[in-house]
């Protein structure tokens, strides 16, 4: 069943249009990553399905509710953690989530109850009584999540959660998430962070406001259409300029100490030893391998729409 529907989303700011007619669906009970990188657009189309934002041309639905017309019941489906912590900073942990649950109503024999099972998962319990100004920046992101969850939203909106965190607490914040999908939540989630999509059951690749990749992460890498090989070498600019001379090369970026050249075809072993020649020595490894996600999204983001 379909938890988030959007239909051909416009928004402008002004003369900018932030969001192109993004269509997609989110279905019940998956993590559904937005993934793409900043100014993409990701921020406009999470306020939006959160009510925040008014859509300028198209349609969001949340479990079949239009989100211009049906906003407070919207609201209660809905768990919201925005990019920026938005928590009371003067406030201890536990005065935080106790506001959470009374501004959610959520009924006085369940409150205890709910915020151990939330101390539990989070870990903060040994923290209650220390101000969210003193928390550490994994610590806020938990903190923000257990507020968002404190009245057992159906379906889960995270914006950029895990920006500026450790990755030890990121991978405990992931840990969370997959324990609260098991429960039954939807989870919507954006990121910068292109290594968080093979934590997604399903990701949209977001570039300039418009969609330009949707599916499984290991269906989006089968859909990678050259040949793939990961080279090193003594100077990779100068490696760079040269392979970007070959005809046969459609697809080529630096990442990390490594050089990612796709082909149209697999070079033969002459070639190799051609480009040895040819740069004096400079190409000393390769390397065929699988696409990664940033070699998706880059092949997808130059294709024109």
């Amino acid at each position: 069943m379909t938890a988030i529907n959007i239909q051909n989303f416009h928004k402008f700011y002004g003369s900018l249009e932030a969001a192109r007619g993004i269509t997609f669906s989110v279905q019940k009970g998956e993590i559904f990553g937005v993934i793409g990188p900043d100014g993409a657009g990701k921020t406009t189309l999470l306020r939006a399905i959160c009510t925040l934002l008014l859509p300028d041309q198209g349609s969001i639905t949340i479990n079949g509710l239009d989100v211009t017309k049906s906003v407070g019941e919207v609201r209660k489906i809905l768990g919201y953690m925005p990019q920026r912590f938005s928590l009371y900073p003067d406030l201890t942990v536990h005065q935080n989530l106790q506001f959470f649950a009374d501004l959610f109503e959520v009924p006085l024999k369940e409150k205890n109850e709910r915020l151990q099972q939330l101390y539990r998962f989070s870990k903060l319990e040994p923290f209650k009584n220390r101000k969210a100004a003193n928390l550490s920046g994994g610590m806020k992101q938990k903190l923000a999540l257990s507020c968002a969850l404190i009245h057992r939203p159906e379906i889960l909106v995270l914006d950029e959660p895990t920006t500026g965190v450790d990755p030890l607490s990121r991978q405990e914040f992931w840990e969370i998430l997959h324990t609260i999908q098991k429960e039954g939540t939807t989870i919507l989630i954006s990121t910068a962070y292109m290594d968080e999509a093979e934590q997604c059951d399903r990701v949209v690749l977001f570039f300039r406001g418009r969609t330009v990749g949707l599916d499984t992460l290991e269906n989006l890498k089968k859909k990678y259409p050259y040949r793939l090989y990961w080279l090193k070498a003594k100077n990779l600019r100068k490696l760079l300029d040269f392979f970007q001379t070959l005809e046969n090369v459609r697809a080529i970026q630096l990442s990390g100490d490594t050089l990612h050249v796709g082909f149209d075809t697999v070079p033969a072993a002459g070639d190799w030893q051609a480009w040895i020649k040819a740069t004096a020595g400079n190409l000393e490894e390769w390397e065929s391998r699988p696409p990664s996600i940033e070699d998706v999204f880059l092949d997808l983001m130059r294709r024109p729409q």
